[in-house]
């Protein structure tokens, strides 16, 4: 089977793209508004995009239905906090997909705690292993062939990372099987890491 994008429909589009680009890691990101109302949603569309200096980046949809409160936020203050997601915390996190209205604290919604951020406004989320305390440093907006804004992708720059001592071995690696991070795969379906392989990097 071939698929244009150009002309197959956009849900079917959807799927096909969320249902063979995984696993996806989860940005759980945390931010707040001008009011110092906590805003909390997770997004798959996300990703760690360099290392000096380190970098993650989270998409978001921006159409005239629903514009995510989470990137008016960011769009707003230019801070943000990447909390990941653990196979512990992953309903929690699923909570905070639902569509509620911007003065909802979703912390407070799905039961989970807030904790200060070391040197940004927003906060973290107590309960999951690895906190990331980003200021933005750069976004894009992706038009559609109608020139209407439909997506932005959202770029930070670690500014303090917080991680869980129990998933850090002694020469500071990551213990994935304590560590247990939650993936995104198509509709309802998420995965864990599951049976692990090693590969040698070609010299």
């Amino acid at each position: 089977m071939t698929f244009n994008p150009e002309v197959v429909d956009n849900s079917t589009l959807y799927k096909l793209l969320t249902g063979t680009v995984i696993p996806r890691p989860i940005g759980w990101i945390s931010t707040v508004d001008e009011n110092g109302i906590n805003n909390l949603a997770p997004f798959s569309y996300f990703n760690m995009v360099s290392s000096e200096p380190p970098c993650v980046m989270f998409s978001t949809r921006r159409d005239n239905n629903q514009n995510k409160d989470t990137l008016n936020n960011v769009l707003k203050t230019g801070q943000f906090v990447a909390n990941l997601v653990s196979v512990d915390i992953a309903e929690q996190m699923n909570t905070t997909s639902a569509p509620v209205a911007p003065n909802v604290d979703e912390f407070q919604l799905a039961g989970v705690t807030p904790v200060d951020s070391l040197l940004i406004a927003p906060k973290r989320v107590k309960e999951s292993k690895v906190n990331f305390e980003c200021e933005m440093v750069h976004h894009h907006f992706i038009k559609d062939k109608n020139g209407n804004e439909t997506a932005c992708v959202v770029i930070g720059e670690i500014k303090m990372i917080h991680i869980d001592d129990a998933i850090l071995t002694e020469n500071n690696h990551i213990n994935m099987e304590v560590y247990q991070p939650v993936a995104r795969l198509a509709g309802s379906f998420y995965g864990t890491l599951g049976e692990l392989f090693s590969i040698k990097r070609a010299t």
